[in-house]
């Protein structure tokens, strides 16, 4: 039989700000049938295996780290390549084969499930994530990547079966820390006003809000609390609040821009449960937080964390409560009735409107018998 002649294509992919060109060859182009199962899988590894891959692979891993990409972000860059090699509305279980692969093969320790005609995509992560399908080997934990892409139709009663392979350069932690935003266009920010009301005065900000944002974070899962409240603000939005804030603030002493902060956070936004604003839990990134038309007490607590961390870097502790979460700073002297951890005193800082209108160091009343736990504790380095 004459062997088919390779050639290679090129693809673009639209990445923010700065698109990802790749080559792949033809013979990285590899046929799946719609039935779904083991063998079928382990004659498509076979077949990628034998083309000329290596260029995409490198290609993928050059631009992470010329950018600076976190696993989660380059996760969106392998998603959109695999979409620009097999779409996904074309062929589903070609598509994620092409996510699993890629991500293998950028050094991910990333596993494959099948039955009831699904294939499931799973990546070694042994953080602490809530709201995700995982599994364990050996004592580790595989968190799965695709699930929210079948619905209704994903089942939960270990019906999946592990397939059989393993590669051999897959060993790394996959990661949802988010340390760095990408670059986005300029062009893609849109102005989003906001009013406040601080000390009988109006404040007016015009903040530049992107929806690029939103869709990273569509399907990203619940994190901890130290990991979604470090996720930062992306350039053009940090370059058009927090300047704006600090120049508000700057004739004040720091429990005076504290207070400030902690009203802009607690009244600049509207305010709605997630139950009704997503139908179910989601805890939002600062970023998200500004961007979104609603936000609950979570989202806020981050936001107002953000915003101290970033002007005032001042040690801070976050109590969970069984309905509410709310935040306490550490000041030179405490204020009100300050919570006692560690050694330390810290004082409430109510992020999140409440019956009453709360100063530092105060907390409201229908908390004031409920039981809480430090979920979170901040100390500057």
């Amino acid at each position: 039989m004459q062997k088919r002649e390779s050639y290679a294509q090129e693809y673009k992919v639209d990445f923010y700000n700065t698109p990802f060109v790749f080559s792949a060859d033809s013979s990285f182009i590899i046929d799946f049938p719609t039935e779904v199962n083991e063998n079928h899988i382990l004659d498509f590894y076979k077949k990628i295996e034998s083309s000329t891959d290596s260029m995409v692979v490198n290609s993928l891993l050059a631009y992470k780290q010329k950018h600076h990409l976190n696993d989660w972000i380059y996760y969106q860059l392998v998603r959109q390549t695999a979409q620009a090699i097999s779409p996904k509305q074309e062929n589903y279980s070609r598509y994620t084969l092409y996510k699993w692969y890629l991500m293998c093969k950028s050094g991910y320790d990333a596993r494959l499930a099948v039955g009831n005609n699904q294939i499931i995509f799973y990546i070694k992560n042994n953080e602490d994530i809530a709201d995700i399908p995982f599994f364990s080997v050996d004592g580790n934990q595989y968190t799965c990547l695709n699930y929210h892409d079948y619905g209704k139709l994903f089942q939960r009663n270990g019906i999946y079966k592990p397939v059989s392979l393993k590669i051999t350069e897959a060993v790394n932690d996959f990661s949802y820390k988010v340390t760095q935003m990408p670059d986005f266009n300029p062009q893609n920010y849109v102005d989003k006003k906001i009013n406040f009301k601080y000390n009988e005065r109006l404040y007016h900000f015009k903040v530049k809000i992107n929806n690029d944002v939103n869709k990273i974070f569509a399907n990203y899962p619940g994190v901890n609390f130290e990991t979604y409240f470090n996720i930062p603000l992306s350039h053009e939005t940090y370059r058009t609040l927090i300047p704006v804030l600090k120049e508000n603030i700057k004739k004040m002493d720091t429990t005076k821009g504290v207070d400030y902060l902690m009203r802009f956070t607690r009244y600049a936004f509207l305010y709605e449960n997630d139950d009704v604003n997503f139908g179910k839990e989601k805890r939002l990134s600062p970023e998200e937080t500004l961007t979104s038309s609603y936000s609950d007490c979570d989202d806020r607590a981050a936001l107002f964390f953000y915003l101290v961390k970033e002007i005032y870097n001042l040690p801070m502790i976050t109590l969970l409560f069984p309905t509410h979460i709310t935040m306490a700073v550490q000041f030179e002297k405490p204020i009100g009735d300050a919570i006692l951890y560690n050694g330390k005193y810290y004082s409430l800082c109510e992020p999140t409107p409440q019956e009453q209108n709360l100063d530092i160091g105060q907390m409201a009343d229908k908390l004031k018998n409920e039981s809480y736990q430090v979920v979170y504790h901040y100390e500057p380095k």
